[in-house]
């Protein structure tokens, strides 16, 4: 990677590591930004399937105090959790064999550690977070067999880590998924960078999917988005004074590294030929991107619809669109 030196410095002061750490290592210890109750997935709004079901069950046995403040924050963003983890583990049943997945910036694990339980091994997954808080909850519940964790901020984790540890060794040849949750907009609006320096940790046929807030074409519409997270949504599971100091301590920040889809759009742009935008609850997407047309279609494939009320849904598609021959699951 060209310029390495200077995107790391970049990462090194970024908000998550250094204005923001205090923030993210209290939620993740339980001391601060819990929920009244705890989010739970809804049912109604998901496929009645005992595979999934299991799933669902598992992922909310398995949660730490993190994801509790994550899935009562963003609408609907567990039962899409859920939705993408069910997609994942068809994926890697279909296409046979052992498949890995890295989970960046995914606090505790949660839907990796589901993953690699649910599947017995058949993926093998590696998650990442600077918390060693979120990884005392990663832990919580015993050592997973096929479950890894890397203490320390995604731009750590070079080649030379996977290939020196010997309990991240067998990563060191690349992951056949790459999920990136929300990460990237805590460091900076570089995201050809971002994208770039994951990527090499990427199979040349595999999926990169991500989890982006993302600025709206006309401020209004974001602000009017934003109003209805929090009073239509997360005011269920949050008073008043906590969503106003949560706004005024990291989500102002985080405004500043966020960027629109057209652009999040370019810089994957820059690094895959087909991408489909798979999710939209308001000024969040998820976007899956691959160099292989075959597998990115097989994945999208095994999406189920959205589990999502329609009107918290803005977006449907990329405009103007990154080829990819089945349509998005969005519709």
């Amino acid at each position: 990677m060209r310029g390495l030196d200077d995107f790391l410095a970049e990462c090194d002061h970024g908000p998550r590591i250094n204005g923001l750490a205090g923030f993210f290592a209290a939620t993740a210890a339980g001391k601060s930004g819990m929920p009244i109750r705890k989010p739970v997935a809804d049912a109604r709004l998901l496929p009645s399937d005992e595979l999934l079901r299991g799933l669902v069950s598992l992922h909310a046995a398995r949660q730490g105090f993190f994801d509790q403040h994550y899935h009562g924050s963003i609408p609907y963003r567990l039962e899409e959790e859920c939705r993408t983890a069910y997609a994942m583990l068809k994926y890697a049943r279909d296409r046979g064999g052992p498949h890995s997945l890295y989970s960046l910036g995914t606090a505790e694990g949660t839907m990796a550690r589901t993953l690699s339980e649910l599947s017995e091994g058949q993926i093998r997954t590696l998650s990442c977070s600077p918390n060693a808080e979120n990884y005392n909850c990663f832990m919580a519940y015993g050592e997973p067999p096929h479950a890894d964790f890397f203490v320390g901020p995604f731009h750590h984790l070079t080649k030379d880590v996977l290939r020196s540890d010997p309990r991240l060794a067998n990563f060191a040849h690349g992951f056949d998924i790459i999920l990136e949750d929300t990460t990237f907009q805590m460091y900076s609006p570089n995201r050809v960078g971002q994208i770039e320096f994951v990527t090499q940790h990427l199979k040349q046929d595999g999926i990169f999917v991500f989890v982006e807030k993302l600025r709206a074409t006309e401020e209004p519409d974001y602000r009017r988005r934003e109003y209805q997270k929090d009073f239509g949504f997360k005011a269920r599971y949050f008073p008043p004074d906590e969503i106003e100091k949560k706004q005024t301590l990291v989500l102002d920040t985080m405004f500043g590294n966020e960027v629109t889809l057209a652009q999040m759009a370019d810089a994957i742009r820059q690094h895959f030929s087909y991408c489909s935008l798979t999710w939209n609850s308001g000024n969040f997407c998820s976007l899956a991107a691959s160099n292989s047309e075959e597998n990115l279609n097989r994945y999208l494939s095994q999406m189920a619809t959205p589990a999502i009320p329609h009107e918290y849904v803005y977006e449907t598609s990329l405009c103007p669109p990154l080829p990819v021959s089945v349509p998005a699951a969005q519709e």
